[in-house]
């Protein structure tokens, strides 16, 4: 798991409507999953989701078509988040955590590029996230449809 935590926040930071996570990411695998989770860090430590999302990456490009990955090629991958409305408040940490499973909440991906939903070998996703100058991995508040404010 990938962990992002912000800095102590120094005033309340309002949240609304939809979220994106744009990722770029390679993985050794021919399929594979990323889920993400934004969650609210207490002044004590405690970590409270927000909301999250998931997306296969043989749909990373439509719902409908499916498209296998060449392993160790970097894609531009977006993971929506359902919408949300908070305010992080003073003091607290906004935190992403990024990793490549969350069940039992979403299906398993076995990772093998196979027919999904049907019995077949389980294989281990080696996966990248990058984030540099050239791929400027982010977390995104939809214009138009969500307001971030200070």
């Amino acid at each position: 798991m990938l962990v992002y935590t912000s800095n102590i926040l120094e005033n309340d930071f309002t949240v609304t409507g939809d979220i994106q996570v744009r990722l770029y990411v390679s993985s050794d695998r021919l399929d594979t999953d990323i889920a993400v989770r934004l969650c609210d860090v207490y002044p004590d430590g405690r970590s409270m989701l927000v909301t999250d999302g998931i997306r296969r990456l043989r749909f990373r490009d439509s719902y409908t078509r499916e498209e296998l990955l060449e392993p160790g090629k970097i894609y531009a991958v977006t993971i929506d988040l359902p919408a949300t409305a908070l305010t992080f408040l003073k003091g607290h940490q906004v935190r992403i955590s990024i990793t490549s499973s969350n069940y039992p909440r979403f299906s398993v991906n076995p990772n093998n590029g196979g027919t999904l939903y049907t019995a077949g070998e389980l294989l281990i996703a080696k996966n990248t996230i990058y984030h540099d100058a050239v791929h400027l991995s982010a977390v995104i508040f939809m214009p138009g449809r969500s307001t971030a404010s200070k």
